[in-house]
């Protein structure tokens, strides 16, 4: 039995997919069983048990009977997400689960000095120093991501504050889905390890042409302007890109698919994902 946290979200319900199509069973935790997004990962065979990160008590609760554990955490401050990391990982430790799998995020401790980069090594730092039986998995930029961009893609325009021709690797939930079912599966080759997952490696103006061509209809980048960014985006999503600018991931993809071959790539993800055939009344030109 795995326990899923973020079973109801794009990359916890991704992890959820891909475990029950190994065969394993899976334990979802909620905080309110009653909302459709539980109930409809419950036709799926997922069993739901209520619970909040926050409350050591619920996750003492859920975790009974549980030998592997997939732990994620929304965005939020950075000192509640690292309270509810910490509190998962010793509730975790307590029950004796054999196999806890952590989601950080790419470059985690490497003094990015963007907060939700920090607040994960901190769990991740937890995890070690508590010896608890782990797999960590590094994450780059998501390629859903591009779903709060669709009015205006669909419409003709791409818009980030990086440079056209600045390369963002980027890695679709399905496949950290994937990462995360072979650990479970193969604990003993997999325990003790940290990857960072990334499965296209595309300039700005290359991933407008990828949606250009996924569309049907021409798709230009624009650069926003920086000043914008920390307007519309806030100051920290400002600093992360800044820091994509500056540094960036550089990550080894062809390694990656030696271990997982049908890693997507962006058009192939967003093929997958309906991008080809825009919902009725979309924008388009």
């Amino acid at each position: 039995m795995i326990l899923v946290t973020g079973a109801t979200g794009k990359q916890g319900g991704a992890v959820a997919r891909q475990l029950l199509s190994h065969g394993l069973q899976v334990r979802a935790l909620v905080r309110d069983r009653r909302k459709p997004a539980a109930q409809a990962i419950a036709l799926r065979g997922i069993e739901i048990v209520r619970g909040d990160l926050s409350d050591r008590a619920s996750l003492d609760k859920a975790l009974e009977g549980v030998t592997g554990v997939y732990s994620v955490q929304g965005l939020g401050s950075f000192e509640a997400e690292v309270r509810q990391g910490i509190t998962l990982a010793d509730a975790a430790r307590a029950a004796g689960v054999k196999h806890f799998v952590y989601s950080s995020v790419a470059s985690a401790g490497q003094n990015t000095g963007i907060p939700h980069f920090e607040s994960k090594w901190q769990i991740e730092e937890h995890i070690r120093k508590i010896g608890l039986p782990s797999t960590i998995l590094r994450p780059v930029f998501f390629m859903d991501n591009w779903i709060y961009q669709r009015e205006f893609i669909l419409a003709g325009t791409i818009s980030l504050p990086l440079d056209p021709n600045r390369t963002l690797q980027q890695i679709a939930v399905e496949d950290i889905g994937v990462f995360a079912a072979m650990a479970f599966a193969d604990p003993a080759k997999w325990i003790g390890r940290a990857i960072e997952l990334a499965g296209d490696e595309l300039t700005m103006n290359e991933t407008a042409a990828v949606f250009s061509q996924v569309t049907g209809h021409k798709v230009n980048y624009v650069q926003m302007p920086w000043d914008k960014s920390l307007e519309m985006q806030g100051k920290e999503l400002t600093m992360m890109f800044r820091w994509l600018n500056d540094v960036g991931f550089n990550f080894n993809i062809g390694e990656l698919r030696k271990i997982h071959p049908g890693l997507r790539t962006l058009k192939n993800d967003l093929i997958a994902r309906g991008w080809s055939q825009p919902a009725a009344g979309s924008a388009r030109t």
